[in-house]
């Protein structure tokens, strides 16, 4: 489910009831954690951190005239997803969050490639996903999507 929200302010107030808060703690979790130089912008109509152009010039190789993504946090049909780029490129960084997910939440890890899709948004780990925002800062991502995924 995209959203023609301007805002995350405004995409979460039109956010169900039942997802407003979750959003929204997830949202201030990436803020509180996440390394200086990203944005916080709607992208693809969700929230979304970037690389700004004001970085990264080059922006994101599929559609250039937009920054660099990194993450996303959307409320989706069935789901709150949170999207992360880096466990996506970095195997080490991917295998520390599965390694480290069974310690926050008893159930199952449900993962794509680089979403993660919580059913019970109960059980959202803000703490590791918090943790996970410090890992990667704007130059370690840029060296990263530059080696692995743009010259793909």
């Amino acid at each position: 489910m995209t959203s023609d929200a301007a805002t995350p302010e405004e995409y979460i107030k039109n956010l169900p009831e039942d997802r407003k808060s979750a959003i929204s703690t997830l949202r201030k979790t990436i803020l509180a954690n996440l390394p200086k130089g990203y944005e916080e912008v709607m992208n693809y109509g969700m929230i979304g951190y970037v690389v700004p152009h004001s970085i990264y010039p080059g922006g994101y190789h599929c559609t250039p005239e937009l920054p660099l993504p990194f993450m996303s946090i959307a409320s989706q049909k069935n789901y709150v997803a949170f999207y992360h780029s880096g466990i996506y490129a970095d195997k080490s960084l991917h295998d520390w969050f599965v390694s480290e997910y069974p310690k926050y939440v008893k159930t199952k890890l449900d993962m794509g490639k680089s979403c993660v899709r919580f059913k019970k948004v109960e059980l959202i780990p803000y703490a590791l996903i918090g943790d996970l925002c410090t890992k990667m800062t704007v130059d370690q991502w840029i060296e990263l999507y530059e080696s692995n995924i743009k010259s793909k």
